[in-house]
């Protein structure tokens, strides 16, 4: 039975999570939606390892859909990047899902849970489609997918901010899908094709004319606006301050790594390095990615909500990524491959701490968290080794990151590059700093009511996180060598 379903596994793993999804409003009961959606995500956590298994020992996988041959048909394709990138999603679906009971009860009305695990499913389908798809055009449609579940997911906040964050999200996500979609329409006019490999392939013989350079315009603001990347990021901030909790967790860690990897996938497998080192989308990048990296965490130090603080902070993690990827180097991606994997986990755990703050205090505001060192021992210790994964701390998967980064840096001979990487760096314990002050150094105020720690169900997912930032920053075998091995095939040979 198993061995007949393995060659399908590809086309499982998008359907599972699409079939489950209505099932939960058929069923309209929230303990059978999330008990549906937390199989779904462990069944596609383990499909993620056997696809990754099975890339390293054999090469990428092509899945013909309805057998019909490339470029008539679809082809979902699998190899090293696109695993190691949907092993993430999965995994943090698969966290989340344990964790998530308490706080959905809390945060969103019993009558619309239902539709939470729904839009949940349904972003995790999306998510895993940009992953899998070896089609230009059917990743648009995973796309937007994932980002109408994802609108809806950030409506369902408690707070009336929350339905304009989803508003303005929705507007510019649009705009970004739409100079997407119309970046491989003039593609397509100059090629004929929509499938991945075989644009590839035909792209060189009109990668001069005007029209595939006003496409790699479009598609570039279009990934720009889905992943946060400054000064395209004007919808992140509140899109994770004002969502729900567990919805906020998901998003940050899956959402905008996958759209990093869409960029990734369009660069180089698509336009490939010669024609993506002729134009001037590298430079750009590196701008962009330096001026995210030193403004967004100056704009974190000021910030008075927690969760406001760590959007920020993302959009100058990803201004990290964007770094690696203008270097057009080796080291240079899998600096950017790396932390795309090990910026997931990190964010993962520290909104998970700030998960299980709001389900005490109903509160992250920074003032707010006064005296939960003591008060919340456990939560706040983990708070604070993810922290210093996110500073780049030796031992944590954070330092293994930006090493891989600064030495990206180096090989180019950007020396002032690689200085601006650390002074960065060092904003962020400013911000950091913040929180573990309130938490730690300041007593609860007088009158406020006794709290206690998280549940079990939530407190394991969040030390589960923290934990993989340690065990992964010290055994690098698995996510430097996937790394590696994805960098290369993407740059094609060059050093």
């Amino acid at each position: 039975m198993l061995s007949s379903l393995s060659p399908h596994l590809p086309i499982i793993q998008v359907v599972l999570p699409l079939i489950a999804a209505p099932i939960c409003v058929i069923f309209r009961r929230t303990g059978v939606a999330w008990l549906i959606a937390l199989v779904v995500s462990w069944l596609s956590f383990g499909i993620s390892i056997v696809l990754l298994e099975q890339v390293i020992s054999n090469g990428p996988i092509s899945y013909l859909l309805g057998s019909w041959p490339t470029p008539w048909g679809i082809e979902y394709r699998v190899d090293i990047l696109s695993a190691f990138v949907m092993l993430i999603v999965t995994s943090i679906g698969a966290i989340v899902m344990i964790f998530a009971p308490n706080s959905v009860h809390m945060e969103i009305p019993p009558d619309r849970t239902y539709l939470f695990y729904t839009m949940y499913l349904l972003t995790f389908t999306g998510l895993l489609g940009i992953t899998i798809t070896g089609d230009a055009f059917n990743l648009f449609v995973f796309l937007e997918i994932s980002s109408l579940s994802s609108y809806v997911l950030i409506s369902l906040g408690a707070e009336r901010n929350a339905l304009t964050a989803a508003l303005r999200y929705l507007i510019l996500g649009t705009v970004g899908a739409t100079f997407y979609i119309i970046g491989v329409g003039l593609m397509y006019q100059m090629t004929g094709t929509l499938n991945i490999t075989d644009l590839a392939e035909r792209l060189p013989e009109v990668a001069s004319t005007k029209t595939i350079l006003v496409a790699i315009g479009f598609i570039t603001v279009g990934i720009g606006l889905k992943l946060g990347l400054f000064p395209l990021h004007v919808w992140l901030p509140n899109a994770y301050a004002y969502a729900p909790s567990v919805v906020t967790v998901f998003l940050a860690a899956t959402a905008t790594k996958v759209a990093v990897y869409m960029m990734l996938r369009v660069y180089f497998s698509i336009f490939g390095t010669k024609m993506f080192s002729a134009l001037p989308i590298d430079e750009l990048l590196l701008i962009l990615g330096l001026i995210a990296i030193l403004s967004m965490s100056a704009v974190a130090i000021y910030q008075s909500n927690a969760k406001r603080l760590l959007a920020y902070s993302s959009v100058a993690q990803v201004g990290y990524m964007v770094i690696g990827i203008s270097m057009v180097t080796t080291t240079g991606l899998t600096a950017t491959i790396l932390h795309l994997f090990n910026h997931a986990m990190i964010k993962c755990a520290l909104f998970l701490v700030l998960a299980a703050v709001f389900y005490r205090i109903k509160s992250v505001k920074i003032e707010d968290m006064a005296g939960l060192g003591k008060a919340m021992p456990y939560t706040m210790a983990a708070f604070i080794v993810a922290g210093f994964s996110l500073l780049g701390v030796p031992l944590t998967v954070g330092f293994i990151s930006k090493w891989y980064l600064i030495l990206g840096a180096l090989e180019k001979g950007w020396w002032p590059v690689a200085g601006l990487i650390v002074v960065s760096s060092l904003l962020a314990v400013i911000y950091f700093w913040k929180i573990i002050e309130i938490a730690y150094f300041k007593p609860r105020p007088e009158g406020a009511a006794e709290i206690s720690e998280v549940p079990l169900n939530m407190l394991l997912p969040i030390w589960v996180m923290v934990g993989s930032n340690v065990y992964f920053g010290m055994n690098t075998d698995l996510t430097v060598s996937a790394a590696m091995s994805a960098a290369k095939s993407l740059i094609g040979g060059a050093p």
